[in-house]
């Protein structure tokens, strides 16, 4: 029992520790919300919920490696493991519907890996990357794609859908 007591009590951070721990947590929530809302506005399957849980996972994984103080190498490492697991998460997103000859959830795939891209900066403390981050992919899915309707850009993409491609 006392083994059991000493390895609870003993991996507690101290208060400012946990603020920090809890302010990069927070910030890949927020990163996640600000692509998730603008996903969620367009009605994609992949919404608010879906990229500020990809942010928070990525950043608990970094945070995690972080705090048990492994080496560089090991976070590196972590962080490729990530990337190629969220491509993995990304690609289920994509489906090719073949009586159409069209490929749809291409831009829902790069909007969840670009979160989870974000969640990597939060969880390294790099909250001002990853806000810049996630603002400039908020551009990207929100403001660019008005700016191709009004062009007239658009006509390859199945109605609103940005995701299409033919």
């Amino acid at each position: 029992m006392e083994h059991f007591i000493q390895e609870v009590v003993g991996t507690v951070p101290d208060a400012a520790q946990i603020a920090r721990l809890t302010l990069r947590l927070i910030g890949a929530l927020l990163v996640g919300a600000l692509i998730g809302l603008q996903r969620e506005s367009q009605r994609k399957a992949a919404g608010l919920r879906t990229h500020m849980l990809v942010s928070l996972g990525t950043a608990l994984f970094i945070v995690a490696v972080s705090e048990a103080q492994m080496h560089e190498d090991a976070i590196s490492r972590v962080i490729q493991g990530v990337s190629t697991g969220i491509g993995f998460l990304g690609a289920g997103a994509i489906l090719k519907l073949t009586q159409e000859q069209k490929i749809r959830g291409l831009t829902t795939a790069a909007g969840i890996w670009m979160t989870a891209a974000a969640g990597v900066a939060a969880g390294l403390g790099e909250l001002v990357v990853a806000f810049i981050g996630a603002g400039l992919a908020w551009v990207v899915l929100g403001v660019l794609w008005r700016i191709e309707r009004r062009a007239g850009w658009a006509g390859h993409h199945h109605r609103d859908d940005e995701d299409s491609i033919e």
